[in-house]
């Protein structure tokens, strides 16, 4: 038996304002819980909406503007997403004035984040921001407050984001996975060769980590 099996590589494209990110995440987490798959989390930027004025756009507008989604359509999108992020342990605090932003300076924060091996830390962090507790994700001085309730410097992270130290990281990181073919987020990179995308399920995670584990054993059997 070999014990000495590297963890699992996982990148994950996505965005804070996307709230099948975040369902998409737990779901794998408890696959990968329920497996006892040693594992290692990359999170990956990607912009949903990168032309957006800094301003942001009332949620509801910004849906039905760009999926045609009528008002009933998106109320029931809502239910479904806040009963699905329950089963999970998160919590969505839809309102009507919720609005969408601008992220690129989140991802500016989280690869500082990563530079310190907290990004993990400051991804969940921005999630539950943004959806359970409504902040504003486009003010730096907020951004900069999220980072010092989650144990960060509050004036490094507000110099961050004001000299865009890391803007051209996060643009190449950003172009590197659309080269890749990633066009809508989550999606999931195992091992650097296996794309999946969508928030799957559970199971179907699960599936995916027997699959793989699979393919794992079979390269390894002739060693």
């Amino acid at each position: 038996m070999n014990t000495s099996t590297p963890p699992l590589r996982i990148d994950i494209v996505s965005d804070v304002m996307c709230p099948w990110c975040i369902i998409g995440y737990r779901q794998l987490a408890a696959a990968l819980e329920a497996k006892g798959v040693a594992h290692e989390i990359h999170w990956q930027p990607f912009e949903l909406n990168p032309e957006m004025a800094p301003e942001g756009q009332n949620l509801r507008e910004h849906i039905a503007e760009k999926y045609g989604a009528s008002a009933e359509e998106s109320a029931q999108n809502r239910r479904q997403l806040t009963d699905l992020g329950a089963s999970l342990g998160f919590e969505f605090n839809f309102a009507d004035d919720g609005r969408m932003h601008n992220t690129f300076n989140t991802h500016q924060l989280l690869h500082w984040a990563g530079t310190l091996g907290r990004m993990h830390e400051m991804k969940q962090a921005l999630f539950g921001a943004h959806f359970t507790e409504g902040r504003d994700l486009s003010d730096d001085e907020i951004l900069a407050d999220i980072a010092a309730d989650n144990g960060f410097d509050r004036a490094e992270a507000l110099v961050v984001l004001q000299d865009q130290r890391f803007a051209s990281d996060v643009r190449q990181a950003e172009k590197f996975w659309v080269d890749q073919g990633v066009k809508g987020v989550p999606a999931m990179i195992f091992e650097r060769q296996h794309l999946v995308t969508g928030a799957q399920g559970v199971e179907n995670y699960a599936s995916i980590l027997d699959q793989l584990a699979a393919l794992q054993s079979n390269g390894t059997a002739g060693e």
